[in-house]
């Protein structure tokens, strides 16, 4: 430290910068001094923020649904419902915006953290000087903690070396716990993240399901800090995995909606809107959206289908709901334990969704989510639903998602879904509770229907905390919020809402509101991106957005675009893609993580993005090394996937064995492995058509033999292998469910030293890129 010149030092005294003390030559002439740690103000709430992933509008109680929610029931009858309450089309922007009050392209997530095409509004990391609550509000005297789902961070930053600064701990939690991805296996997550570190699971107990899991650790964030500081507020933010696809259940809960849904969804939405009117949602004689009838989003009449397909399409929804009746358990354990320490009466607790329900299912639903949701190029011929056992719907070995016809009745009464700005796409479920800052008059319905917008969320919990906001963050001017605090119409029925005007933007989908008016387009055309087919709607008397007005009001239309237009530049929203490749583009930094790596058996889990460069739409060479084996050593070679599409080798009884699960579809090969083999060499060559060509060869003496031979089997891309690469065990999800039942994760001993993987070429044929437009469309969910 520099000497500080200072006026107040007895002689031979020195002080130093940053320290208000005296130091002298010993301590008896020397005054110690201490800097405040910040503190919240007096009686400062905790603040609890529950978000949910793709849950439409109508999905909880509070808001329709015939779904059992007493515990979000419970807050919304000591709290309010916000019924005008807007967020993004998709995850990270909402996310994004959530977190730092600032609109989502200004905050860098014009898009889902899944790429990095090189603009401002794409950057799909946080900026130096964006500052998010949690680092607020830990300024302000907070405990801050969080647990779930982040997808904030680009892919290519999830794994170790990689840039951690739009990390959870980087932005201002005290302690994470949950998942960097933008979804998860329930039963088998692919990579779970403690604080900074990758948590090194091999197998996950047989009881496993990762809402408990999340759960149990939000619990013991708030416990474990009032065993230490038992005055000290606190911040969770509780982002749950669910609702995203794909859709897995516990048997217990999928039991208790069996049969439930035999009505089917044009049904489940009359009713769900009759109750939302009962409840004050809307008023009685609110127009109720048609059928989504346009190619693509369109869903059928529930009685013009097979009996077949209703039996199948029920059992969806089945899961559905007993997935949002897990997410009610969880929200009433941390209720209860919040009324335990006698504390759940001083807490906000806020309960709302990242966008409305999703059509990513298709039209009939899917099986092999995997499959359907490929982000890049595939033949015509492409299989998006691999066939299997009905009565697994729901389970660990599926990856299922639900038809779109209950996308839409999710967002009833609403149309279109998530990726839209249509109401479907952003008009999502909202419940705030504090009973000792926002007490209920006894006449008030707790109906809110002023507009309000998810950047708003922030400086209204600051507002009602009492904390300010650091004009800095790491010594830059932080940026300036978007949001404005609505804790004036949580009070008063009858305010006004403060936030009169938002644009909306996603894929080249438009919106803009103002003051009742909403300006809205749906983006078809690649190369029209920037003429768009404007629809207008009164959304006082039409929230449904079912009478377009645009051609009557010609001069309201140009006033609303014209608005849009100076919003999107305002928030970094352009360039629009009018090639949607152009929008998957990754930074040419990136082809580093397709070089060639030698991993050592036992290493953890390599991360899923990782493991999918070395492999992905191209060939690859897997070498195994050898070291003393005799046909005693048994186990796992290599893994690479999960129960929705994985490749394995291992070797048992003296024979080598490679699994191959095409998004379901497993084929099995195997052949001895001769006696002093120093090696195995897996070879996958690639075809135009995305397929592979695979031998194993063996390697005695120097010389290479064939011993198992599997040709044409459709490549794993996109998503897929979700769990990464596995050396000397099949760690995590099974690529072999069989496997695992006999034999657990199968470890093999030490003749097994090391593997490494040699990518070779991209071999993808000019059939199979015609398929990338429609990719790029559906990379969009």
């Amino acid at each position: 430290m520099a000497q500080a010149d200072r006026t107040d030092l007895p002689a031979g005294a020195r002080g130093y910068d940053g320290f208000d003390g005296v130091i002298g030559r010993t301590s008896s002439v020397s005054r110690p001094w201490w800097p405040e740690e910040p503190t919240a103000p007096a009686g400062a709430p905790n603040i609890v923020v529950i978000l949910v992933d793709d849950m439409g509008y109508s999905d909880i109680s509070p808001f329709g649904a015939e779904i059992d929610t007493p515990n979000i029931d419970r807050l919304a009858r000591n709290g309010f419902r916000l019924s005008n309450y807007h967020t993004t089309p998709v995850c990270s922007p909402s996310r994004a915006a959530l977190l730092t009050g600032l609109n989502p392209h200004r905050a860098g997530y014009g898009s889902v953290a899944n790429s990095d095409p090189g603009f401002p509004g794409l950057r799909l990391e946080l900026a130096d000087d964006v500052l998010t609550l949690p680092e607020i509000l830990r300024a302000g005297g907070y405990a801050t903690y969080a647990v779930g789902k982040w997808h904030l961070v680009r892919d290519a930053n999830m794994g170790p070396g990689r840039d951690r600064s739009s990390w959870p701990v980087q932005r201002g939690f005290d302690s994470y716990y949950g998942s960097l991805e933008g979804l998860n296996s329930f039963f088998y997550p692919n990579q779970l993240i403690a604080d900074n570190t990758v948590v090194d699971v091999a197998e996950y107990p047989d009881d496993y399901y990762v809402t408990d899991d999340l759960t149990d650790r939000a619990i013991s964030q708030i416990t474990a800090l009032r065993a230490q500081a038992p005055t000290k507020p606190f911040f969770l933010y509780f982002a749950h995995i669910a609702m995203h696809g794909p859709h897995q259940v516990k048997e217990a809960d999928l039991a208790k909606y069996r049969g439930r849904y035999g009505q089917g969804w044009d049904e489940v939405r009359r009713q769900r809107f009759q109750r939302q009117i009962e409840n004050g949602l809307f008023d009685p004689d609110t127009p109720m959206a048609e059928r989504n009838t346009e190619p693509g989003f369109d869903a059928p009449l529930w009685d013009d289908l097979e009996p077949t397909e209703q039996e199948r399409f029920q059992r969806y929804q089945e899961v559905y709901a007993a997935m949002v009746d897990s997410v009610d358990q969880s929200v009433g354990r941390v209720v209860d334990t919040l009324e335990q320490l006698g504390e759940l009466d001083n807490t906000i607790i806020v309960f709302t969704s990242d966008n409305g329900g999703t059509a990513e299912g298709g039209p009939v639903g899917t099986r092999s989510y995997f499959s359907q949701f490929v982000h890049g190029p595939v033949p015509p011929d492409w299989e998006r639903d691999v066939p299997h056992d009905q009565d697994l719907i729901g389970s660990a070995a599926l990856g299922v998602h639900y038809p779109r016809g209950w996308g839409q009745a999710s967002n009833t009464p609403f149309r279109f879904y998530k990726g839209q700005t249509f109401a479907g796409g952003v008009r999502v479920p909202f419940v705030v509770s504090w009973p000792n800052g926002l007490p209920r008059a006894a006449d008030d319905t707790g109906v809110r229907r002023q507009f309000s917008y998810v950047t708003d969320l922030v400086p209204t919990l600051l507002e009602l905390a009492g904390v300010d906001t650091p004009d800095h963050r790491h010594g830059r001017p932080a940026q300036e919020r978007d949001g404005v605090s609505i804790a004036d119409v949580l009070r008063d029925r009858d305010a006004q809402s403060p936030h009169t005007e938002q644009y909306a933007e996603f894929g080249g989908h438009r919106g803009y509101y103002r003051d009742g008016w909403k300006l809205v387009s749906l983006h078809r055309d690649p190369a029209s991106v920037d003429d768009p087919a404007w629809e207008l709607y009164d959304v006082t008397t039409d929230p449904a957005e079912t009478t377009d007005l645009a051609a009557r009001h010609p001069d309201k239309v140009a006033e609303l675009a014209a608005a849009w237009d100076a919003a999107a530049w305002r928030n970094t929203v352009f360039p629009l893609y009018d090639r949607p490749a152009d929008q998957l583009r990754r930074r040419p930094a990136e082809a580093r993580l397709s070089d060639p790596i030698r991993i050592l058996a036992g290493t953890p889990t390599l991360e899923r993005y990782r493991s999918s460069r070395l492999i992905a739409y191209r060939d690859f060479v897997v070498e195994a090394e050898l070291e003393g084996w005799t046909a005693d050593d048994e186990g796992v070679i290599v893994a690479h996937g999960d129960q929705q599409g994985g490749y394995l080798l291992y070797v048992e009884a003296a024979a080598v064995h490679l699994v191959y699960n095409a998004y379901g579809r497993v084929r099995r090969e195997s052949g001895r492995l001769p006696d002093g083999a120093t090696a195995l060499c897996l070879r996958a060559s690639a075809t135009p058509s995305v397929r592979w060509n695979l031998t194993v060869e063996a390697v005695c003496d120097g010389e290479a033999s064939t011993i198992v031979k599997l040709d044409d089997q459709v490549q794993l891309v996109g998503m897929a292998p979700w769990t990464g690469i596995s050396v000397g065990l099949d760690a995590r999800g099974p690529v072999d469910p069989e496997l695992r039942q006999r034999r657990g994760v199968f470890r093999f001993g030490p003749a097994l030293r090391a593997v490494t993987y040699r990518p070779g070429p991209t071999r993808v044929g000019v059939d199979v890129r015609r398929g990338l437009d429609e990719a790029a469309e559906r990379s969009a969910d």
